[in-house]
């Protein structure tokens, strides 16, 4: 099978067998990391460009690294060094950048829809590498990826997300995929950071960390995202941390072998405990490690995929 969409924009449209290929063709990359030279031939000539727009040190590192793992030629455009200071739109900068004949273009911005819009006007291929509080589809495959390399499958386990939902690009793509995976999904926060209706996704939704973990196979911790918190939607962090954040105590409600995930960047002592973050039940850094892989085949299978 190849990936036959010209872009990655969402999980929402993805079908269960388009996710299967990226996480089996990930798998496949996760070899050359471990290589003393870290770097096949696949992508020799090819131009990938990261464009962010917002701060990024995971996602933007790992496609990079991506890219140069594939002998791909690889440019980093950042908003505070591109001429979006200087008054240049998105589109013009955009196009811009299509004049010069890159290969794919992988886009990060604050506005939901961004990278949809650059789908539609360039004829290069377009990787969402998150946008706004809409979606962030690499990271769900990379936790996907996660979750079915420690646990062998992702269908039948019960998955627990919690903290603020209604900001997070990463819930709303890990709820995509995993209910599309055949995982039962519940979240729960404050009832100010549960989105209305988020039941009709496929998932059980509590105002209390407690009902979430109960029983879960997986236990996915959000960022509590003060930038995107405009009208102080909970009281302070201490309150937060009273009610929300993971610990000792309340991670025995979860199965005796559940497994902590985490998207980074962690606020330490607000949504997750350190002896939790960093406990021997903690997957989050095999998260990172896969996103090089899931990132490299994503860029693999948009040049080509079998060749």
């Amino acid at each position: 099978m190849k990936l036959t969409r010209k872009d990655i924009l969402g999980i929402q449209d993805f079908s269960v067998a388009e996710i299967e290929l990226v996480l089996d063709t990930a798998e496949s990359f996760i070899e050359v990391s471990t290589r003393e030279i870290k770097k096949v031939p696949t992508l020799r000539g090819k131009t990938v460009i990261n464009l962010f727009y917002e701060a990024s040190t995971r996602t933007r590192t790992s496609f990079e690294i991506a890219g140069k793992r594939l002998s791909a030629d690889t440019i980093n455009i950042s908003a505070s060094t591109s001429s979006m200071v200087k008054g240049e739109t998105l589109i013009d900068t955009a196009k811009n950048l299509e004049a010069m004949n890159p290969d794919i273009v992988v886009v990060r911005h604050s506005a939901a829809g961004a990278p949809h819009l650059l789908a539609g006007l360039l004829k290069q291929s377009i990787i969402n590498a998150g946008d706004g509080a809409h979606e962030h589809p690499t990271q769900a495959l990379l936790d996907m990826m996660t979750i079915r390399a420690k646990k062998g499958r992702i269908a039948g386990l019960n998955v627990a997300i919690i903290g603020d939902i209604s900001h997070s690009r990463v819930a709303r793509s890990n709820i995509y995929g995993l209910t599309k995976m055949g995982a039962r999904v519940s979240v729960a926060g404050p009832a100010t950071m549960i989105p209305r209706g988020v039941e009709t996704l496929g998932v059980a939704a509590y105002t209390r960390i407690d009902d979430a973990i109960r029983g879960a196979d997986i236990v996915m911790m959000l960022r509590i995202q003060t930038e995107r918190e405009k009208n102080n939607i909970f009281p302070s962090l201490r309150e937060y941390a009273n009610h929300f954040s993971l610990n000792s105590r309340n991670i025995t409600l979860a199965r005796e072998d559940a497994l902590i995930m985490h998207p980074g960047p962690m606020n330490r002592g607000v949504e997750i405990s350190p002896d939790i973050a960093d406990g021997p039940r903690s997957i989050i850094l095999d998260q990172v490690t896969n996103g090089v892989a899931v990132r490299m085949a994503l860029l693999y299978l948009l040049t080509g995929g079998d060749e």
